[in-house]
């Protein structure tokens, strides 16, 4: 559990705003931005029981329980990595305890195996990050500057 931190600007842009005749409240809009992130992980099939997101503001807090810590390092990901999010509070329960991996934050001129290279020594096994970081990143060439990725420990 914790508090991880992201760039509230950078990300993917799951939240939209459409005109409309009557104007949301900011709490109407902060159910309807978690609603959509419960959808995205559900259609992402990720592995999580009592999956429940509040957020407020720019922080998200995310409850739920998972089998393993890949799956919720994932989710905190999933929904850290959305435009407008810069902090998420991550309070589920794992069922099987193992070491966290570390985050990594792209900077501009980043690609996987220099990524690799720097926090491994080995610029070879930028497909253990690729493979880390599905079901988010389809492509191992389209990762972009604020993204923050999932850096798991070799055995």
């Amino acid at each position: 559990m914790g508090l991880f931190s992201f760039i509230k600007d950078a990300g993917a842009k799951l939240f939209h705003s459409e005109p409309e005749k009557v104007e949301k409240s900011a709490r109407e809009i902060n159910a309807e931005n978690a609603a959509t992130l419960v959808r995205q992980i559900n259609n992402l099939e990720m592995p999580i029981e009592n999956l429940a997101i509040e957020i407020d503001n720019d922080r998200a807090t995310i409850t739920g329980t998972t089998e393993d810590q890949a799956t919720k390092e994932k989710i905190v990901l999933i929904v850290g990595n959305n435009y407008g999010i810069a902090e998420v509070d991550d309070q589920m329960e794992v069922s099987t305890p193992e070491p966290e991996a570390r985050f990594y934050t792209v900077k501009k001129g980043d690609y996987l195996s220099k990524i690799s290279k720097e926090v491994y020594g080995n610029a070879t096994k930028y497909n253990v990050i690729f493979e880390a970081n599905k079901p988010m990143l389809k492509n191992p060439d389209l990762i972009y500057p604020g993204q923050v990725l999932r850096i798991p420990n070799l055995d």
